[in-house]
């Protein structure tokens, strides 16, 4: 079902400082199924994903998945995000060593995350008649003035 498009200008607001976590995958155009298994079969991503999102004292804000190869996650602080992707209990470490094992130096699939920490006030989003998206589900969306920018609306959140 899709999401209710909320008509005009908005802007996402979340307090404090944030993590800005993007992680995705390169298949084998070849053999995506043996890629996929070597990105964790199904532990990999997609389980990850609803493992954190029914466990939110973890630290994660949100999320938004771009087929299974990409997503961009909201992490609380990078505390919370190291604490998941090194604690023994939570699914993350075991999938991450048994891809080392299964691919090691072999090219056939590829694994990439950038993290981005991000200030208080540091960021500015907007969406334009769309439903909650991107930093927008992990936060507050709020109404944009049609007289703001980019500059002001992150000099208003800074000062």
């Amino acid at each position: 079902m899709a999401e209710k498009v909320l008509q005009g200008r908005r802007g996402a607001r979340i307090e404090g400082d944030f993590v800005v976590f993007l992680i995705g995958a390169r298949l084998d155009p070849r053999n995506p199924i043996r890629s996929l298994r070597d990105l964790g079969g199904r532990r990999g991503m997609p389980a990850m994903l609803r493992y954190l999102t029914e466990h939110p004292e973890k630290g994660p804000l949100g999320y938004e998945s771009y087929g299974l190869t990409m997503s961009v996650q909201y992490w609380r602080s990078f505390e919370h995000l190291e604490r998941f992707a090194r604690d023994e209990s939570d699914p993350h470490l075991q999938v991450w060593r048994d891809y080392w094992k299964r691919v090691g130096n072999d090219p056939r699939s590829g694994i990439w995350h950038e993290t981005f920490l991000v200030r208080a006030g540091e960021y500015e989003a907007v969406y334009g008649n769309m439903p909650p998206h991107g930093l927008a589900r992990a936060s507050e969306v709020v109404p944009i003035g049609t007289d703001s920018s980019a500059r002001g609306r992150l000099r208003r959140r800074s000062s």
